[in-house]
């Protein structure tokens, strides 16, 4: 059959979070100043890393990759919700859909892939810390991210190819803000038995996957850490990788809270809520969890705007730590 004729619609309605009209200007002013400061905050982590050379490090590459991934990741969902609000129309093409979607998929994916690196990184910087220098050489930093773009971009287009093959009928309204992958197969007419085998294999690959990996980086790390004789030598060791735990573990239980709301009957407005956490709240978090407790990225940012106080979300609890 020819692609056209495997759907029967041509649209889709995103519902967002709420139907009334009196609420739509509060919801546009609170997602634009969170995407704002979303896409802010990232680029100034970019900015500090590229412009100091004492932080063209291994840690900083990645982080420098993992905040212009979270800059596009919030870039795939918020800017189409903040039109449909600003011009209240809540239709999205299918094409834009299944556009919409693949980016998505893409991009949360790198995400999980870089954050396992990462702890890989920190991994080999503590317990191998002869070695590190060796095995963690440009090259291979380049390879690990290669790696993970090409990973992603195959399991978002194995999602996209899968979803491609439903009929869709009547039903085009998406509880969501955004063409959720799991809403847009419940939508579906024909049968999705491959959908879901496809999308439980993907949550392994993507979910399980990477999780192993960091929970096995991090449980070497705190053996190698308790076995520091020193307490100084112990929140040295710890500190390099404090922020980096702390973002994994946000981005984790957000996702779980979202995956465990939606296998909640009747709660599709509640998993779109949940999804705030990880789409939205997780990637403007990271600049400031990675900022307000490196010493490294403030000395960055004071040199690259030229003064010896920063005026902005980077400013607080600078005088603190330096």
């Amino acid at each position: 059959m020819e692609p056209g004729n495997l759907t029967e619609v041509s649209e889709f309605l995103l519902l967002g979070f709420s139907e009334g009209p009196e609420l739509q200007p509060l919801i546009f002013g609170f997602f634009l100043s969170m995407y704002l400061i979303t896409v802010f905050g990232n680029l100034l982590l970019i900015l500090a890393v590229s412009s100091d050379s004492h932080l063209h490090t291994p840690m900083y590459f990645f982080l420098a990759n993992l905040s212009f991934v979270d800059i596009c990741f919030t870039s795939t969902t918020i800017p189409k919700m903040l039109m449909n609000i600003q011009t209240e129309r809540k239709v999205i093409t299918y094409a834009d859909c299944i556009t919409q979607m693949y980016f998505f998929l893409l991009f949360a994916g790198l995400d999980n892939y870089i954050l396992t690196v990462m702890a890989y990184d920190r991994f080999l910087a503590i317990c191998h810390p002869l070695h590190y220098t060796v095995i963690m050489n440009p090259q291979i930093c380049g390879l690990l991210v290669l790696v993970s773009w090409i990973m992603s971009a195959l399991h978002s287009l194995l999602q996209t190819s899968v979803v491609l093959r439903l009929s869709f009928c009547t039903e085009v309204e998406i509880p969501h803000f955004f063409c959720e992958i799991k809403q847009l197969v419940q939508l579906a007419c024909s049968d999705t038995f491959l959908n879901d085998m496809v999308m439980y294999f993907g949550a392994g690959l993507l979910g399980g996957g990477p999780l192993a990996g960091i929970l096995y980086s991090y449980s070497k790390i705190i053996s190698s850490i308790f076995g520091i004789s020193s307490a100084q030598g112990k929140y040295k060791a710890f500190s390099t990788c404090a922020s980096h735990l702390s973002v994994v573990s946000l981005f984790y239980c957000t996702s779980l809270g979202v995956y465990l709301s939606s296998a909640a009957p009747q709660t599709s407005h509640l998993s779109a809520t949940a999804s705030v956490m990880y789409t939205v709240v997780t990637p403007m978090l990271n600049p400031f969890i990675y900022s307000l407790r490196n010493k490294g990225i403030k000395r960055a940012l004071k040199r690259f705007f030229g003064k010896q106080s920063i005026k902005g979300p980077f400013s607080l609890g600078l005088k603190k730590y330096t």
